[in-house]
């Protein structure tokens, strides 16, 4: 039996009009949700063609300067040697700001000894051995290895300042991407485009991208590599009584390398100031490593210092001519770590 209330609200003009009022209100709401798709679907197809033109123009970019540095040799070390071809060297000096302010190469040509300092300001052992595996790489000859190895033994980390340098040429070179290969970002930096620029604008970003196109000089391979330093003093005062000697794979690395490659391989520790607290760190070098020659006090006086752990260029001088009558002293066979 149909309900008579129900009968009514159908034919009566205000139940008709309440449905209508249903009706619209539906249609409303589906053309609605049909405007909220289509604009969804115009947003996804905008965020995909933006996400592509910023992957294709990252692409083109990480290209542009890729170029741009392997066609450089002229403003660091590290292009210097990528792109060379093979050299010759009775020395090669190797280490970080303390091999590059210490060992004077012209002391050593004078000697009829062709020389070429690689110390790098701020690198660390990582750094160093991947030049050397550059430079084999590369086919050159080298008589003599001068390893600055001191502090740098305490770490095996990454210099962010020096690494930064060698991505340029990370997809060109297995070799440079074999040894960061464990480094924590090493995904981002080798895959993801133009990734590397942009992190490390400071060192090969626009600035440095466009200086290097326009071969503006800098003055890092001048005097055989060596910078020196001047009689301006810095901080007179150091502080290394957190450091400790690792049993260091890089060090290990470099040592590996000259063996197998017939480099007579000469380690040796730089001096410090006498006002260093913790100048025991020497000791505990040489009892881990007693390859390695401690030349810690061979210049002790504040005048020959720059800093507490930078001779000026006297002091240089000085140690230099130590190490060369020391080891390449005509009266006497070249000594070696080796042999020790």
């Amino acid at each position: 039996m149909i309900n008579r209330n129900v009968l009514i609200s159908f034919f009566h003009p205000l139940g008709r009009g309440k449905k209508k009022e249903i009706y619209i209100a539906g249609k409303e709401k589906r053309n609605k949700n049909k405007t909220q798709i289509k604009i969804m679907k115009q947003f996804l197809i905008f965020t995909i063609k933006t996400i592509t033109i910023l992957l294709i123009l990252a692409v083109i970019l990480d290209y542009c300067y890729t170029s741009i540095y392997l066609k450089s040799s002229k403003r660091n070390k590290i292009e210097y040697v990528y792109n060379s071809k093979a050299r010759n060297y009775d020395v090669v000096i190797l280490g970080s700001s303390r091999a590059n302010n210490h060992f004077v190469t012209e002391m050593f040509e004078q000697k009829g000894l062709k020389t070429f300092n690689y110390g790098m300001s701020g690198g660390h052992l990582f750094e160093t051995s991947l030049m050397l595996k550059l430079m084999l790489e590369r086919n050159y000859k080298i008589k003599t290895l001068i390893l600055e190895a001191d502090l740098n033994l305490s770490n095996e980390k990454r210099s962010e300042t020096v690494a930064a340098k060698f991505f340029p040429y990370i997809h060109n070179s297995e070799t440079i991407k074999n040894h960061f290969v464990n480094e924590e970002d090493f995904k981002y930096i080798y895959y993801l485009p133009f990734y590397r620029y942009i992190n490390f604008d400071a060192l090969i970003g626009f600035r440095e991208a466009y200086k290097t196109l326009s071969k503006q000089p800098t003055n890092v391979l001048d005097k055989g590599g060596f910078h020196a330093l001047g009689n301006k003093k810095g901080n007179m005062k150091n502080d290394i009584r957190a450091l400790k000697p690792l049993k260091n794979k890089y060090y290990e690395e470099i040592k590996k390398l000259c063996i197998a490659n017939n480099i007579n391989f000469i380690a040796v520790m730089t001096p410090m100031c006498k006002n260093t607290k913790g100048i025991d760190y020497f000791d505990k070098v040489k009892k881990s490593y007693p390859e390695i020659y401690n030349y810690e006090n061979v210049v002790v006086e504040d005048k020959f210092f720059s800093s507490c752990g930078h001779m000026n260029n006297s002091g240089a001088r000085m140690f230099t001519a130590r190490i060369i009558n020391d080891f390449f002293n005509s009266q006497s066979k070249t000594k070696s770590s080796f042999q020790r």
